[in-house]
């Protein structure tokens, strides 16, 4: 059954596992990057967590503007410029389906493969390149999703895979890490994602619309989140049911349905943001641990 966390347990398993990942991927490899690199990106994320921890009540969501620059940068500027690796989701395709597994599975593996069993869509919260620059929009409180567009972030991992293939199979040409050609790559793909995000961001005044409806990486996270050991919960005793968690929620989740129905919040479009939290006078949403009874009850919950 799941139960309370204490303020820093989230924090605290989240670099446990940065930092066994770390040491088991440099003990496989004896590439002392890994020694730097996830325990970086680590300790990036939870010192935005425990900002937010010490800023309760008194800002909203500063730690984690903290943690996206401080690891979109690194993705952006080091990861890309200097060591020439793709980190999209083109550069993972080409590794995996080349049987070559470097820098992108090794990020792609931790956090959007097997991460989200235990923080869900944490990484899209906190860490994502895209969404550092679409949550400086001014639009950050939509208005409810469009119904049917989520369809299009599978047709964009269909089409990305599908281009992958071709190139790589019909072609026969690789993305060589370390090449000026991987740089080509990264920089194109995320002048794409951020003119694409910009635009649907302007359009439908909603700063996440790029995520609702055109990010390639949900198909692959929504499926390990849905068994994710920490999710939002509502405490009834405490809730006033004033609906301002959901007015204010950027994924547009029905928090309140959850809590009628004694619930922790199953949605896989739950990015774990705080943004409820931070908002709610009464303190009643918090981060529980534990594993649900059953899967099924994912079944009607995006």
């Amino acid at each position: 059954m799941p139960s309370k966390t204490g303020k820093y347990t989230v924090p605290a398993v989240i670099l446990s596992i940065f930092l066994g990942a770390s040491l088991i991927t440099w003990s496989f490899t004896r590439n002392a990057f890994f020694l730097f690199d996830l325990p970086y990106i680590g300790l990036s994320v939870v010192a935005g967590i425990v900002i937010n921890i010490l800023l309760e009540g008194r800002s909203s969501g500063v730690g984690r503007r903290v943690t996206q620059l401080m690891v979109g940068l690194y993705f952006l500027v080091f990861l890309n410029l200097f060591i020439k690796v793709n980190m999209q989701l083109e550069g993972f395709l080409f590794q995996v389906l080349s049987g070559f597994f470097a820098g992108a599975f090794i990020h792609y593996a931790i956090a959007k493969l097997f991460g989200p069993v235990v923080f869900s869509r944490g990484f899209c919260g906190y860490a994502c390149w895209t969404a550092m620059v679409l949550d400086f929009l001014p639009w950050k409180r939509p208005k409810g999703r469009v119904k049917g567009a989520g369809k299009f972030r599978y047709i964009h991992f269909f089409v990305s895979l599908a281009a992958v293939s071709v190139i790589l199979f019909v072609f026969r040409h690789n993305l060589k890490i370390g090449s000026i050609e991987s740089i080509y790559w990264f920089t194109a793909g995320n002048l794409f994602y951020y003119a694409a995000g910009i635009t649907l961001a302007f359009v439908l005044k909603d700063n996440r619309a790029f995520c609702k409806y055109l990010c390639p990486l949900a198909p692959i996270m929504k499926v390990p989140a849905r068994f994710s050991y920490f999710k939002l919960e509502v405490d009834k005793g405490k809730c006033t049911k004033c609906g301002v968690c959901e007015k204010i929620c950027p994924m547009d989740i029905k928090i309140m349905e959850y809590a009628a129905q004694n619930k922790r919040v199953l949605s896989t479009e739950c990015i774990l943001c705080s943004e409820c939290s931070s908002v709610c006078t009464k303190k009643a949403l918090s981060i529980t641990k534990g594993f649900d009874a059953s899967a099924d009850e994912y079944i009607n919950y995006r």
